[in-house]
């Protein structure tokens, strides 16, 4: 009897050790203990599977890293790891009790006292919700989570034990089995793309939220009135607007990080304005999606027109005279009057359409070849054109436009495009009117008068496209491909002209024969030829000798003339002045003998003549008088 006691006593104690033994775990130092309570009379309510009060089932209490009791006859201990979010990698926290998410809601509203959802009991107190929560856990996070309470999710396992059918069907859990694929739970990076090197941003669509208002194509936090109100200071200008529409307002929600602040801000589901810049944001997959493209860069030489899809009701600037659509202040839908200069913009492409206008000048071929710089020319063919006789013949043309920086709205709004300024315009204008022009003349003087047509191109093309607010900067004919027959006729010409010209060069070359020949006579009598010239030379020189001695020999006479005619004048003057004065002393008569024997007496003549006069009754002076008038008479 005392044997079988002391039997029943041992087993009673091994079976007591087994309790003990199986009560006691070792919770290591990366895992929690899930308690689950056998039974209980109490009973959980509101379909929520983790009890707090006693209740049967799983427990809210986790047994912490240690050694830790239980009774294994109540409580049962499952083992579960740390939830870690490796490096690179986030986490999503999904809560499998709390109260139901209001109708409509995708996530659940995330409040302060939540921290990082290790306090279980925290998170009930203050009104935590099924579902989605809307903050994720960054990389590096080690929390010791409750694991009915919340599954988390990474890009390599799922933390956590869920309580659906659906889910417990799944196992192994992923991230597919929440409809995510494993490159939504890694850390968005927006940096330059690797293959194009284009520097990038991140359009940002968010899942949740307020709906738009109607006619708004994307959210921007408190719309546009900042802009409204800045045009009602009448203060701000152009450039102004555009800093303030791209200065985005991402910092109210910590870049779309925040999706509770994002909301209480005002934030509506859908296409956001404000994109993402460089950087790695941590962004809850099942609220935000992003998507990379470039941001937009417009170099030197170039601006950007932008076309507004979002803003304020437009409000045309471009005037009653500008018939070709309307222009806009920034932050008005359409076509924005101020375009964007040099400079790199971080534009949502959904909300903003930016054309490139080239300003510097541009170049485009009506050839073969395209223009590598722009390749707008691509769609540029030879200009085929048949003069009046009906040759058919080809041309390479270059034409240089400009299109001023300020002009380039009012360019885009007429064309849409430069792809269609191009192709449309310009194709149009400049092949008809060389078609037009070639059509009307002959071949041959097209050839001979190309200069001409290029002139009268370039002032007619010219005209034709500022009607569209571009300037033209020159016309070139670059190469003309004739027919061949035309090349035949054109080749025998040139070879009659160049026939005529080596003959007229065989004429030259004899006539400077003729000249060589003559020169070398020259050369060979030119030591005669200087005696001849110093010959002449001499006589030259004597000749000029005797002409100046004649010239000196004549001044000689003429003025000892001049001066005997003077005093020859002077003493007849003065003889006139005595003989008259002797007439009205002694009367003619008296006179007449003085001055004839005063003449007979300085002449040498002998008193008594050779021949004696004499009279009957005259007297002696009768006789001489007759004597007298014989010496006077011409010749005596």
């Amino acid at each position: 009897m005392l044997i079988a006691f002391l039997l029943l006593l041992l087993i009673a104690a091994a079976v007591v050790a087994m309790i003990l033994l199986l009560s006691l775990h070792k919770i290591g130092p990366t895992e929690v203990g899930l308690v689950t309570r056998r039974f209980s009379a109490k009973k959980l309510e509101n379909d929520n599977p983790i009890a707090f009060a006693g209740e049967a089932g799983y427990q809210s209490e986790l047994l912490m890293p240690g050694l830790r009791f239980k009774s294994w006859l109540v409580f049962a201990v499952d083992k579960y790891p740390w939830v870690q979010v490796p490096a690179g990698q986030l986490g999503v926290v999904i809560t499998q009790f709390g109260e139901p998410l209001p109708t409509g809601a995708k996530s659940a509203m995330y409040k302060p006292s939540f921290g990082q959802f290790s306090d279980l009991d925290a998170f009930v107190n203050n009104g935590g919700q099924k579902g989605v929560q809307r903050p994720v856990l960054s990389p590096g996070t080690t929390l010791p989570l409750h694991p009915i309470a919340f599954l988390v999710i990474t890009r390599d396992r799922v933390f956590g034990r869920p309580v659906s059918e659906e889910l417990l069907r799944q196992q192994p859990l992923t991230p597919m089995s929440f409809g995510l694929a494993p490159t939504d739970l890694e850390v968005v990076r927006i940096a330059r793309d690797a293959n194009s090197q284009a520097d990038m941003v991140g359009i940002v669509s968010t899942l949740e939220g307020n709906p738009l208002s109607s006619g708004d194509i994307a959210n921007r936090l408190g719309q546009f009135e900042d802009i409204a109100e800045m045009e009602r200071n009448g203060a701000a200008s152009d450039a102004e607007l555009i800093e303030r529409l791209f200065s985005n307002k991402n910092e109210l929600h910590n870049n779309y990080q925040d999706f509770q602040g994002f909301l209480d801000h005002g934030g509506r589901i859908g296409l956001q304005h404000d994109p993402l810049l460089y950087g790695a944001y941590i962004l809850n997959p099942f609220l935000v999606r992003v998507e990379k493209v470039p941001m937009l860069v417009v170099e030197q030489g170039q601006v950007a027109v932008v076309k507004a899809y979002v803003g304020l009701a437009p409000s045309d600037t471009s005037g009653a005279d500008f018939k070709f659509g309307m222009l806009v202040r920034p932050g008005h839908r359409g076509i924005w009057q101020e375009p964007l200069r040099t400079g790199k913009y971080p534009i949502n492409p959904y909300c903003y359409k930016a054309e490139l206008v080239p300003t510097a000048i541009l170049t485009l071929n009506w050839a073969d070849r395209v223009s590598a710089a722009h390749n707008l020319d691509s769609k540029l063919e030879q200009i085929v054109a048949k003069s009046s006789e009906g040759f058919v013949f080809r041309m390479d043309l270059q034409v240089q436009i400009h299109i001023p920086d300020t002009r380039a709205p009012r360019v885009i709004s007429t064309v849409g495009t430069i792809r269609n300024l191009v192709d449309e315009v310009l194709q149009a204008a400049v092949g008809n009117h060389f078609r037009d022009t070639l059509q009307s003349m002959p071949a041959v003087r097209f050839v001979e008068t190309r200069q001409q047509v290029q002139r009268e191109a370039y002032a007619r093309i010219s005209e034709q496209i500022a009607t569209y607010f571009v300037e033209t900067r020159g016309v070139y004919i670059q190469d003309v491909i004739l027919p061949q027959d035309l090349v035949n006729v054109l080749t025998e010409r040139e070879i009659a002209k160049q026939e005529i010209a080596t003959f007229e060069q065989q004429k030259q070359a004899q006539l400077q024969r003729i000249e060589t020949e003559q020169a070398r006579g020259t050369a060979d009598m030119q030591a005669e030829l200087a005696k001849s010239k110093v010959g002449v030379t001499i006589k030259t020189n004597n000749s000029n000798a005797r002409k100046a001695e004649a010239d000196g020999e004549a001044f000689y006479i003429e003025q000892t003339g001049k001066a005997k005619g003077a005093e020859v004048l002077a003493v007849g003057l003065a003889k006139a002045e005595a003989y008259d004065a002797q007439v009205k002393a002694l009367g003619a008569n008296a006179t007449a003998i003085v001055n004839g024997i005063d003449a007979i007496a300085k002449s040498g003549m002998p008193l008594v003549p050779h021949i004696l006069v004499a009279g009957g009754n005259a007297s002696s002076l009768d006789g001489l008088a007759a004597v007298l008038m014989k010496y006077m008479t011409p010749g005596k």
